[in-house]
């Protein structure tokens, strides 16, 4: 990405430029303006999830297949932002063939999204700027601070000062908001898109993608990334990627008080257990992050292996559920008050 000295007006250029950008937005948004910002026209994928412990999700194989995974967040940047998902989708094959060339590039950029470290210190929100939960959505929020969505064009040109890089992005984005993609799906993939897409909320599924972007990392005692987790570490750091700061450890989130049915779990909970050192019924010493029909997203312990899905259904050591997104004191957070 092209450094960004031009935020808030046009970059200045040559009068060819412009109408090279002109012409490309009148014969490339039309599709985009008629879908919605998320709407993505796939039916849910798979309803539940094995363990699964691929630390990243497959690239793209062919031309205009997408990751299931990065389309879930495609759509869900696109919804929180206003921002049509083809457009993300499109910079995020431009730029890294989402996420197969994930640099550095001879720039410097770096990510998925490749943005160079100046860029991302403005518009990363303290997320990792190879992580694709955090990637996107900042994608989105540069679109969203240059001119998106009234002036897709201009936005993208923001994104990378060349006509022919608009012309480009516009072009897949076009084929995408057309229907002329497949997903290209792995287990990970499936599990993380039907996850999101289950998501009660547009936070929650930012909270969801997040944790499901770090499975096959290491379990860490003590860790709350980026290299590794403990259990209460991934919970931790995933709601804070959504500007939501849980208490640090298991003890501390189990005594939030929104505690809910297990019937009711629905993804961006917290599903607790006794085990662990210190553990007790009124007392659980490890958690995993509900992600729906049964499943968690868990770091387990330093010899269970990489931080993976798994069913928390039937599990005799389950002692309870909470639901932090229904807590004022700590929602509250999200609006700065």
């Amino acid at each position: 990405m092209m450094p960004l000295p031009w935020l808030g007006r046009r970059q200045e250029g040559s009068a060819s430029a412009t109408v090279v950008i002109a012409a490309t937005a009148a014969m490339l948004l039309i599709p985009l303006l008629m879908i919605s910002a998320g709407s993505g026209g796939l039916s849910s994928a798979a309803a539940a999830c094995t363990p699964v412990g691929a630390a990243q999700p497959e690239p793209s194989a062919a031309a205009r297949s997408i990751p299931g995974s990065y389309l879930a967040l495609f759509e869900q940047a696109g919804r929180k932002y206003g921002i049509p998902w083809p457009v993300l989708a499109g910079i995020g094959e431009v730029e890294s063939g989402d996420g197969a060339n994930d640099g550095p590039s001879s720039a410097g950029a770096l990510g998925p999204m490749q943005f160079l470290p100046s860029t991302w210190q403005i518009y990363g929100d303290g997320g990792d700027i190879m992580n694709p939960a955090d990637a996107i959505p900042a994608a989105a929020r540069l679109l969203l601070a240059t001119g998106a969505p009234a002036d897709i064009s201009a936005a993208i040109f923001a994104y990378n000062h060349s006509p022919d890089y608009v012309s480009e992005v516009l072009s897949w984005a076009n084929s995408y908001a057309s229907g002329g993609y497949t997903v290209s799906s792995s287990q990970q993939a499936d599990c993380t898109m039907a996850a999101v897409r289950q998501a009660p909320s547009a936070i929650a599924a930012q909270i969801v993608s997040y944790a499901m972007t770090q499975i096959g990392k290491p379990y860490i005692w003590g860790g709350t990334g980026p290299a590794g987790f403990d259990c209460s570490g991934l919970i931790y750091a995933a709601y804070r990627s959504v500007g939501i700061i849980l208490p640090r450890t298991t003890f501390g989130m189990w005594d939030l008080p929104a505690h809910i049915p297990g019937r009711d779990a629905e993804p961006g909970d917290i599903v607790f257990f006794n085990t662990g050192p210190g553990t007790a019924l009124d007392h659980p010493g490890h958690a995993g992050l509900v992600i729906g029909n049964g499943q968690m997203v868990v770091a387990s312990c330093t010899t269970c292996g990489p931080i993976a899905t798994a069913s928390y259904t039937g599990n005799p050591a389950l002692v309870g559920f909470v639901r932090p997104l229904a807590d004022p004191a700590i929602t509250v957070q999200l609006s700065g008050h």
